[in-house]
């Protein structure tokens, strides 16, 4: 067997990793092949059952979602490595804010480290980041986020990128990457062939990228060289469609156009591998979302993402049933040997690029890097508008403040967060109330409104936008806008482009992430003992000259 694809970039194996991927290869079974190809996960507390589950199935990877206590999850990695005959990956989403290790330093999301624009910020944080996941057991992490935040109206892209510009994404995502490579924990960049310029959600629809070869060239194609060029070691292929290189291959059939990235030949292997020379793993967005499953679904997906170019399977429903179904597939042929043998040894490949045949101890936890969060969150937020000159709060002209919020949304379950910012503002000696969600709005006796919006990137949401007959709670006040009558101010804390629904709203933020952190640090901007240090990394008012006014 032909190795010498692995020790080049971005796997660079020597000789002694090499061996180790191919004695390894050829002491597993065909069954146990095919196990490597699945990345599963895991979620809620880890018991006997839980060890024994994934021991029976030696996955070649697993995908941990964190519970708050961090020495309980770094004791549970170790019971699952302990109980795997090949070391695993173990993965996370490291995207920050309520995206990332819930027991580690608290950090701004990457559309807020945009909005800081600090290339040595993002690298630091990202370095704090990685530090933090590989002391608990994580050794790969599916980020950096090469999305183009082209389509405003998208929940899903919104504030998990670093905007709109291809410049300063490229500029902050290899930053990030090159800080987790250093680090030693391998990098994953998404969603590959590109992401944003679609509205809709790839969890709900396969989404597409519209452009012509000659735009995705210049935008992501632009971005997919520079990290490769820069060492990422995995691709991340998401049920997106790209119809223009599809049909630059001769092909007219609409469902191979609009064939999902993930079960794409064409994308995956003619795109990705061939005209791009990516030499990583390619592995498949999780598999479970309709924007694979409205195409084809259950054991059939899983034997198509492997036939269709990705080299490992993320999330499974029925783990045995489906890595039984690979294994077939590739002894009958439907997976031809030449994709299954590459795709098991890619795999292998990532594992002794980091290291995981040598069984390393892992590394003690670092103390939390509070100042480093601290001065993040104070460099992102940013004054979009105050046209008359509203701000900064003083308890003497805004003493009484009425807040109208639907609270922050949780991003992954659509669980209420109530917000801190409130009570930071009664610390300062303003009487504030907070206007009961869903009821008729009052502003009588009031000297301030303030709108809280706290909807960062919402797996499954679809839409994000201002439901006014909620925030005001009557089909008469959804059309009354208290600004007519008295000082208003609106803060996002997430998605930032809530001047679609509110053009007029005379003073806005974006504030970009819904942490405590980052309240505490809008509050100081607020009370004008601290700048407003953001700058916008995406176009707040779309084009819009009303939303200037």
């Amino acid at each position: 067997m032909d190795l010498s694809h692995l020790a080049r970039p971005p796997f660079n194996l020597d000789a002694q990793a090499l061996d180790w991927v191919a004695s390894t290869f050829a002491r597993l079974s065909h069954d146990q092949r095919a196990a490597q190809l699945f990345n599963l996960n895991s979620r809620g507390p880890i018991d006997a059952a839980a060890l024994a589950e994934i021991a029976a199935l030696q996955p070649g990877g697993l995908t941990r979602f964190f519970t708050s206590d961090g020495g309980a999850e770094r004791a549970a990695l170790a019971g699952f490595q302990n109980g795997a005959e090949v070391p695993l990956l173990v993965s996370a989403d490291l995207e920050g804010s309520r995206m990332s290790l819930p027991f580690g330093t608290p950090v701004p999301n990457p559309l807020a480290l945009a909005a800081a624009d600090d290339e040595a910020l993002t690298r630091d944080i990202s370095a704090t980041m990685a530090k933090e996941a590989l002391s608990i057991g994580v050794n790969w992490s599916f980020t950096p986020v090469l999305d183009i935040n082209a389509a405003p109206r998208s929940a899903i892209v919104a504030t998990r990128g670093y905007g709109s510009d291809p410049a300063r994404i490229q500029r902050h995502a290899l930053a990030q990457l090159e800080a987790f490579e250093t680090a030693g924990l391998a990098a994953t960049v998404k969603h590959w062939p590109g992401e944003g310029h679609d509205d809709r959600d790839q969890h709900l629809v396969t989404t597409v990228n519209p452009l012509t070869m000659d735009e995705w060239d210049a935008t992501h194609g632009a971005l997919y060289r520079a990290a490769i060029a820069s060492g990422a070691r995995a691709v991340m292929s998401a049920h997106i469609a790209f119809p223009a290189w599809v049909a630059a291959q001769g092909e007219s059939d609409p469902e191979e156009l609009y064939k999902p990235a993930t079960i794409s030949h064409a994308l995956n292997i003619g795109l990705l591998r061939e005209h791009l020379g990516f030499n990583g793993l390619i592995v498949s967005d999780a598999s479970e979302m309709a924007g694979l499953s409205s195409v084809i679904e259950g054991p059939d997906a899983k034997v198509q993402i492997i036939a269709g170019g990705c080299d490992m399977v993320l999330f499974s429903s029925d783990p045995a049933a489906e890595i039984a179904a690979v294994a077939r597939a590739a002894a009958d042929g439907t997976i031809p040997t030449s994709r299954f043998e590459d795709a098991v040894t890619r795999v292998l490949g990532l594992k002794a690029s980091i290291g995981l045949h040598r069984k390393q101890p892992t590394p003690a936890m670092p103390d939390p890097s509070t100042e480093l969060a601290a001065r993040a969150f104070a460099a992102a937020p940013t004054l979009v508008k105050d046209n008359p000159g509203t701000l900064p709060l003083d308890p003497a002209r805004h003493r009484r403040i009425l807040v109208v919020t639907p609270g922050i949304v949780e991003p992954m379950n659509n669980a209420t967060i109530p917000f801190l910012l409130p009570n930071m503002l009664k610390a300062e000696g303003f009487d504030v109330t907070t206007a009961p969600y869903g009821t008729p709005l009052q502003t009588e006796g009031q000297d301030l409104v303030l709108y809280l919006f706290g909807e960062e990137t919402l797996l499954t949401r679809g839409r994000i936008f201002l439901d006014w007959r909620a925030l005001h709670g009557h089909f008469k006040t959804a059309m009354s806008r208290p600004w007519q009558r008295m000082p208003t101010v609106m803060i996002s804390f997430g998605y930032p482009y809530y001047l679609y629904d509110a053009p007029r709203v005379p003073a806005y933020i974006n504030a970009y992430s819904t942490h405590d952190q980052m309240q505490r640090a809008v509050l100081e901007a607020l009370m004008g003992r601290a700048a407003f240090a953001g700058s916008s990394p995406v176009d707040p008012f779309e084009g819009r000259p009303e939303a200037r006014l």
